[in-house]
């Protein structure tokens, strides 16, 4: 096996940074988008609250609406 010289080693290694540098932009993109849809479930989750305490206590949480289609259909 040969051994590799310094332009070798230094192609190499300029490679290495430029996938490092993608990498890291990959990974900041990702955190934004991961921070944004949790930002989103908090909202979601705080509406099915407010949701859940409109809801009358002992009835139904949810009506078909079906139920409501006349005998014919």
């Amino acid at each position: 096996m040969q051994a590799m010289d310094a332009t070798d080693v230094d192609k190499r290694l300029t490679e290495l940074e430029i996938k490092l540098s993608f990498t890291e932009e990959l990974v900041d993109t990702l955190n934004q988008l991961l921070t944004r849809q949790q930002d989103q479930i908090d909202v979601l989750l705080q509406e099915v609250r407010q949701l859940r305490q409109q809801a009358p206590e002992g009835g139904p949480a949810f009506r078909s609406l079906r139920e409501d289609l006349p005998p014919h259909y």
